[in-house]
């Protein structure tokens, strides 16, 4: 099996170094290249097309955001893990807005922060605890507001979304649920129809807007 590609992109070398060097003993994962800002990591992503960019937000000149809306808008297959140390509102939603398939804190343990790489390189949607309750909070801030008719979720498909919410990936999904991990696949695809959305970060705060979560 190939070796998942990260370029890490943090503007702290320190910090970088220690990233890297994280990675660099962790089984099925290569880094291909460091960049010490957005602009570089965008230009590593066009030029190495890694499989997974671990992004920081805070960074001179183009910030993570921004770097992470150009990766995703013209590196077809690269996805974008967001590891920062900031987890205001504006800094959550910039990320997520920007097509990030992940956010996690720099805090978290390192076998957590693996997994994070591992299942946003396949596909799915990682958001730290602290960051998906943040999340919850600012959809139900913002509830005084016209609520739109939300499309009706059957209970299975809201079970589905709630753990994809919380973090969980497919087959952790299929486990709790007593499921087969194709069934759950069905059951996002028809979530993903009935809200309008594409993947499963925009599927989570898709149904945060709408007050299913």
């Amino acid at each position: 099996m190939n070796p998942i590609r990260v370029v890490v992109a943090d503007d702290h070398p320190i910090v970088r170094a220690g990233i890297v060097g994280l990675l660099g003993t962790a089984a099925g994962i290569e880094v291909v290249g460091e960049a010490s800002n957005g602009a570089e990591a965008v230009e590593l992503a066009r030029a190495e097309h890694p499989d997974l960019v671990l992004m920081d937000l805070r960074m001179p000149g183009v910030d993570g955001a921004s770097a992470t809306a150009e990766i995703v808008a013209s590196v077809p297959g690269t996805r974008v893990l967001v590891l920062t140390t900031y987890e205001t509102d504006e800094h959550i939603l910039s990320a997520i807005e920007a097509g990030a398939g992940g956010y996690l804190l720099k805090a978290a343990p390192q076998e957590e922060i693996l997994a994070g790489i591992r299942a946003v390189a396949g596909g799915e949607t990682v958001l730290a605890p602290s960051i998906a309750a943040k999340l919850v909070a600012r959809v139900r801030a913002d509830a005084a507001e016209p609520a739109e008719a939300a499309p009706s979720l059957s209970p299975r498909e809201l079970e589905v979304l709630r753990l994809v919410a919380a973090g969980r990936s497919n087959p952790e999904i299929a486990r709790e649920l007593f499921i087969g991990e194709a069934t759950v696949k069905t059951h996002l695809l028809h979530v993903f129809e009935k809200l309008g959305v594409s993947d499963r970060t925009r599927a989570v705060t898709r149904a945060m807007e709408l007050g299913l979560l």
